[in-house]
């Protein structure tokens, strides 16, 4: 068997005691975990030049310097952000773990730690990580293709909802991090956590402040939070006993991002939400510059409909469908009459809201499993799924008169326009005899109903053309 395959991760180790360092190898390295140790902060800066771990444990006393000495030599060497840190501290000092943790450290963990607390937050900020890295290189890749936009600086108010029971024990965090945080604090029950958001406002972060007994609704909240399509990507921090650490393990290998103990400061619970928040304003910015990038790439501008970038390889895999299923499908491409007409005695505006208003016609009378593409200045691309020859020509009919029934309205003209459109069409049927040997590749699809297009601008224009392939 080849173990290389089944480590979960890179992990380096920094402790001036060997023992220690063999402990954390052993207990990591049972859980399939790469391991790399050093001695020092100078020794561990000479593994980083060599390869670069996906978590550091590094101990909060070492002989030359601390972890935010570790942590300011990682900066310097370009890797800010790319590679987390959890300080293990033998001390249970507040104003120390508060130092740290101010000062970018991304846990501190205390000794002697629970073992199966340590691996789940070894997971859960592996993940994290690498769930921010994969973002990373997907905007990158954006951009190297041209279709990423910059950033905008625009940061909108950030909301924290405090999951609680009890109120009275949610209403000291509200307090306090209503004076510490920028963002909204607000409290709801468990039961009202995800039911009642509202659309549009979507909290940023959860607190779930876990009481005696509670463990077991806590889990199922958090469930819910990760599988829903509003909250998944929402920061989830849990408040609980020292004594649950089982319950924290769980918790963090179930989607929490950060835990803290319920005895610790409000101001604690601010720097990890300050942490969580930032974090995820990031990849939040992130996810949708590349999200836009893709629409950018296969969206028309102009009117909101699917380009000739994303139609081509649609209308590819119906035909691969239709091959498999036996059911037809029909393709139409659709051309403005004397379209060049309007532009030049209207103008580009007027044109432009023609055709944009053309998009809006075709898409909203045509089912919403039907291609309905922009492909040229003034032409569409309609494909119809599941669709015969005699629905396919009814349809086609009454997008003509959809067209050709309103006169369009144009800025700055008083008089609505009127407009028509021609159509050209083909239909692939195997079950009734309309299946062609001819190839159903999607250009040999456009060329047969563009040359239909043609036909139906020689009879006159407004009307539909039929180009049936021989059966």
């Amino acid at each position: 068997m080849n173990w290389k395959r089944l480590m979960h991760g890179k992990v380096l180790v920094i402790d001036p005691i060997a023992t220690n360092r063999i402990v954390l190898r052993v207990k990591l390295a049972a859980s399939h975990y790469n391991m790399i140790q050093a001695g020092s902060i100078a020794d561990a800066m000479q593994v980083l030049a060599q390869s670069v771990p996906d978590l550091i444990l590094c101990a909060a006393t070492m002989p030359d310097g601390d972890p935010l000495r570790l942590l300011g030599r990682i900066r310097k060497m370009g890797l800010a952000g790319k590679v987390p840190i959890i300080a293990l501290s033998c001390g249970e000092s507040d104003s120390e773990r508060l130092r740290l943790l101010a000062g970018g450290i991304d846990d501190v963990l205390q000794k002697p730690i629970n073992d199966a607390l340590l691996l789940a937050r070894t997971r859960s900020i592996i993940r994290a990580y690498a769930t921010a890295s994969e973002w990373t290189l997907r905007e990158g890749t954006s951009r190297a293709l041209g279709f990423g936009e910059a950033a905008t600086a625009f940061s909108p108010e950030q909301t924290v909802r405090i999951i609680a029971d009890d109120g009275a024990a949610a209403e000291p965090w509200i307090t306090a991090l209503s004076d510490r945080l920028s963002a909204r604090i607000v409290f709801a029950k468990p039961s009202a956590a995800v039911a009642d958001v509202e659309p549009g406002r979507t909290p940023d972060a959860f607190v779930l402040v876990v009481g005696p007994d509670e463990g077991p609704e806590m889990l199922q909240l958090l469930a819910t939070v990760r599988s829903q399509a509003n909250t998944r990507h929402c920061a989830i921090l849990t408040v609980l006993d020292a004594d649950y650490t089982t319950l924290g393990a769980q918790m963090l290998d179930m989607g929490a991002n950060d835990l803290m103990r319920s005895t610790r400061s409000s101001e604690e619970l601010a720097l990890r939400l300050e942490a969580l928040l930032s974090r995820k304003m990031v990849t939040d910015s992130l996810r949708d510059t590349v999200r836009s990038g893709i629409e950018a790439a296969v969206i028309d501008p102009l009117t909101g409909l699917h380009n000739r970038r994303y139609a081509m390889p649609h209308l590819s895999r119906i035909s691969e469908r239709a091959t498999r299923t036996g059911k037809p499908y029909a393709v139409m491409v659709a051309d403005m009459d004397h379209f060049k007409r309007i532009n030049d005695t209207l103008g580009h505006a007027a044109g432009d809201a023609v055709l944009i208003e053309t998009g809006r016609r075709l898409r909203e009378n045509l089912r919403a499993v039907d291609l309905v593409a922009r492909i040229g200045g003034e032409e569409f691309l309609i494909v119809l799924p599941g669709v015969g020859l005699g629905n396919a020509r009814k349809a086609a009919k009454r997008l003509c008169q959809i067209i050709q029934g309103t006169p369009f309205e144009v800025p700055e003209q008083a008089t609505p326009v009127n407009a028509t459109i021609s159509i050209g069409m083909t239909v692939v049927d195997p079950v009734n005899g309309t299946h062609s040997t001819k190839s159903q590749t999607p250009e040999a699809l456009l060329d047969r109903a563009d040359k239909a297009l043609y036909g139906a601008k020689a009879k006159g224009r407004n009307c539909v053309t039929l180009s049936r392939p021989a059966a």
